[in-house]
């Protein structure tokens, strides 16, 4: 197994879901539904300039926030979640519609796109590799027995050890509880990565793309898409 040093495919996407799709003979796949693109290229960062390669893209429409102040000094903010000055001057710049997300793709290509040009779900196809990057679902304070999968004690009457975490470390000789113990605490809410998963259809013209099993993130999650460093020998 060996691993790719060059980037020249990466998109933006948002999840939309999960269903199953039947092959040719058959047999039955999982998949996640990605709303892959249109991304518009809004700035070219180049090796001369900026020290890397990469190309920044603005993702999902987005309505510009307004502030309006009344003679009393009583504020009014319209689309509160929407896009800022900032922004809002990058994509005016660029010479598109207002963004929601602004993003950088490190590509080893980027000289080869144009500021306001588009980057689309066709330039994947069915049966590529990509790494699928996202935010996980958040799931609270949890215990170490679901965050870990540390195991429980008796669930029976007497016992007084069910569902604790156990020991945290020795009496007298460390005194001290050793780092990286598993104890309870927030989980979820990271940033995680699963790679080589198998693109199983692209509809180019919903720019949509079907990737086999499961990605991280709920639904309308921001999620980027990359072809897989893993390169099988």
């Amino acid at each position: 197994m060996e691993v790719r040093s060059e980037m020249k495919k990466e998109i933006i996407a948002t999840k939309v879901g999960m269903t199953q799709v039947f092959d040719e003979d058959g047999t039955l796949t999982p998949v996640t539904v990605l709303q892959a693109g249109p991304c518009y290229v809004t700035q070219i960062k180049t090796v001369d300039n900026d020290g890397y390669s990469a190309v920044q893209v603005g993702f999902v429409d987005a309505k510009e926030k307004a502030v309006s102040k009344d003679k009393g000094g009583h504020k009014d903010v319209y689309h509160r979640h929407g896009a800022n000055k900032c922004i809002k001057g990058i994509c005016d710049k660029a010479g598109i519609p207002a963004k929601k997300y602004i993003r950088e793709l490190k590509l080893d290509d980027a000289d080869k796109y144009e500021v306001g040009s588009e980057i689309k779900a066709d330039i994947f196809a069915a049966g590529d590799r990509v790494d699928a990057t996202a935010v996980s679902k958040g799931k609270g304070f949890q215990g170490a027995i679901r965050r870990y999968g540390q195991s429980r004690g008796p669930m029976a009457h007497g016992s007084k050890f069910h569902r604790h975490q156990g020991s945290n470390g020795t009496s007298s000789t460390p005194s001290r509880v050793h780092k990286g113990k598993g104890m309870p605490g927030h989980m979820g809410s990271k940033r995680v990565t699963v790679q080589n998963l198998t693109i199983v259809k692209v509809d180019p013209e919903k720019n949509l793309i079907l990737v086999k099993g499961a990605v991280p993130g709920c639904r309308k999650a921001l999620i980027t898409i990359k072809e897989t460093t893993i390169v099988e020998a």
